[in-house]
């Protein structure tokens, strides 16, 4: 009975060791997996098409953690909110940014992140929200859509029914345009004969200009030396000209100043003078016009005998 007793006792002991030791390793793997693991939120401004929980997430190519948990944001449903885990050792800084990713054309969307400089802190040490925020940036898939609802709005615009009516209008004015013209082919073809023939009357005179203008150079060429002699001697002639005046205005300088001086002085006087032996002159061309008689003989001019 004894020995009974103690193996139900044995057994016991070894059970609850057993289960000890199993939710100590339990404990010990979960406070090692939560000292391990960091958890960000991604608020993101676009559809998340192809991301769903599981997903991997990068940073700069590498895996670094997974998605935990998919949300619209209750208080605007345009957005949409992800929980990501990410590796605790990940060099997550205040400047790096989230976008969405595709590994390859065909393979699931991704979450991306991208950035951060050296001396950036941390995002976990400064973002004291739980968990803390990485901020977005537009993905390239973003980018082309943009693009496209771009192109697709200004290609609405320009295909409106106004300008296909515009267009549909000019492509009948060119089609009016083109038989007007097929019509007119004599007319087309006697212009072109006459263009031709211009065009080769306008060769033989720029032929002859061209001979004219040889022969002017070849005898400007000809005379050019005899040109250059009579020149010089002209302008040595000049030279001596303007040394001889030189010479004259330095040997009566003194006249001249004394000219200059006195003579102006006197020329107003001189002209006031002339002026009246004109006026008196005038006067005496007006008397002499109007009685000559009475101004030579000093009296009237004898009346002509008029017979009754």
């Amino acid at each position: 009975m004894e020995t009974r007793a103690n193996y139900v006792l044995i057994g016991a002991f070894t059970l609850v060791v057993a289960v000890a030791l199993l939710l100590f390793g339990l404990w010990a793997a979960k406070y090692s997996s939560e000292r391990s693991w960091q958890r960000y939120m991604i608020v993101f401004d676009e559809a998340v098409t192809g991301l769903s929980v599981g997903s991997p997430v990068q940073f700069n190519g590498i895996a670094v953690g997974s998605i935990e948990r998919l949300s619209l944001d209750p208080d605007d449903p345009r957005r949409v909110v992800a929980i990501i885990r990410a590796d605790a050792t990940a060099p997550v800084k205040t400047d790096t940014r989230a976008k969405l990713a595709i590994t390859s054309l065909t393979g699931p969307a991704i979450i991306q992140l991208v950035g951060g400089t050296p001396g950036a802190p941390l995002l976990a040490t400064v973002d004291r929200r739980d968990p803390p925020v990485i901020a977005t940036s537009p993905s390239a898939l973003q980018n082309i859509t943009d693009t496209a609802n771009r192109i697709v709005e200004r290609l609405d615009q320009v295909l409106s029914d106004d300008n296909v009516a515009h267009i549909a209008s000019t492509l009948e004015n060119l089609d009016r345009i083109s038989g007007s013209m097929a019509a007119q082919d004599q007319g087309m073809e006697a212009l072109l004969v006459s263009a031709r023939d211009a065009a080769r009357s306008l060769d033989a005179t720029l032929q002859t200009t061209n001979a004219t203008v040889q022969r002017v150079d070849q005898n400007l060429v000809r005379e050019l030396p005899g040109l250059i002699e009579r020149l010089d001697s002209t302008l040595a002639r000049l030279d001596s000209a303007a040394g001889n005046a030189d010479a004259i205005l330095g040997e009566n300088r003194a006249a001249i100043n004394n000219f200059a001086n006195e003579g102006l002085a006197q020329l107003g006087p001189t002209l006031t003078e002339l002026r009246g032996l004109i006026r008196d002159l005038r006067q005496i061309s007006d008397r002499l016009e109007s009685n000559p008689s009475r101004f030579l003989l000093g009296r009237d001019a004898p009346k002509e005998f008029e017979p009754q």
